[in-house]
């Protein structure tokens, strides 16, 4: 099959074979979330993985069969890669039809440096990295391809590993770049509809192509992820309850602050204690 005939096969199997899985649920994010407005003009940030290529496609799609109320332009950062990955990211771009704006940044030399746990400080600096670069090309908005999965691992993450209750949310306004705001337009998308939609067009696409934990690895075979762990855990508990992702999804929408004992708004912690006494009545029944 040649190049044009895949990249087709590629955006009609978005809108047939995978119209319920992945378009509708990428409509509803947007929609719901109110994710893109009129005039926005949005990085679409592409990793080189499965997750931010086909929301690429995504967005080409929601423009061709869409209203047409926005732009995007397509951005990729290259924080020192190797070059057998950088060239896999600009080739499947132009398989897919991406014309893609690739640039270079020495984030892996810097956080290198933090041999213990450079994925935290790397993940902040890419992050400001693509906020700079999309604001000097006119952008407002950084599109970036997280999906249900990762959202409710990272729900999992809080509460075991870091003692709190917090998610991913859809759209964040940029505390460091004033104007600018991130979105996550696959957050209703399940991550084994993304693999059967890269391998049903017999896609390769890169995995983690951090070479600093991929050196950690060599040297330890037994260094995992937290993520990995948890992405275990969930699987675990699925096979006792098959409503286990959504119930999680959806514990963080169901919040009852009446049961919570201490909960933290814009920096500022309330305490149940607070105004206890106040509510002699209407409280919660036992």
């Amino acid at each position: 099959m040649s190049g044009g005939a895949r990249r087709a096969e590629a955006e009609r199997s978005i809108i047939k074979q995978y119209r319920k899985d992945i378009w509708s649920r990428f409509t509803q994010a947007v929609n719901k979330y109110e994710l893109i407005r009129p005039g926005d003009r949005i990085a679409v940030c592409i990793s080189g993985g499965k997750d931010s290529f086909l929301m690429a496609k995504l967005f080409q799609e929601l423009y061709a069969h869409g209203e047409r109320n926005f732009e995007a332009v397509y951005l990729s950062m290259d924080p020192g890669y190797n070059e057998e990955n950088r060239q896999r990211i600009c080739d499947n771009a132009e398989l897919l039809g991406i014309d893609l704006t690739v640039f270079h940044s020495s984030i892996f030399d810097i956080v290198g440096e933090d041999e213990t746990s450079p994925c935290y400080p790397c993940a902040r600096m890419r992050r400001g990295a693509l906020y700079s670069k999309a604001k000097e090309m006119g952008c407002n908005k950084i599109s970036l391809g997280h999906h249900y999965d990762d959202v409710i691992e990272t729900i999992l993450m809080g509460m075991l590993y870091g003692g709190q209750i917090q998610t991913m949310m859809p759209k964040l306004h940029s505390v460091n770049f004033p104007g600018m705001e991130l979105i996550r337009p696959m957050y209703l998308i399940r991550e084994e509809s993304i693999k059967k939609w890269a391998s049903h067009n017999d896609l390769e696409f890169i995995g983690c192509a951090c070479r600093l934990t991929e050196a950690m690895a060599s040297h330890n075979p037994s260094v995992d992820s937290k993520r990995a762990e948890i992405k275990g855990l969930i699987k675990k508990l699925h096979e006792m309850n098959g409503y286990t992702e959504a119930n999680i999804f959806k514990s963080v929408e169901n919040v009852n602050l009446s049961t919570i004992i201490a909960y933290k708004k814009d920096g500022v912690i309330h305490h149940f204690l607070d105004d206890y006494d106040s509510k002699t009545n209407g409280g919660v029944q036992e």
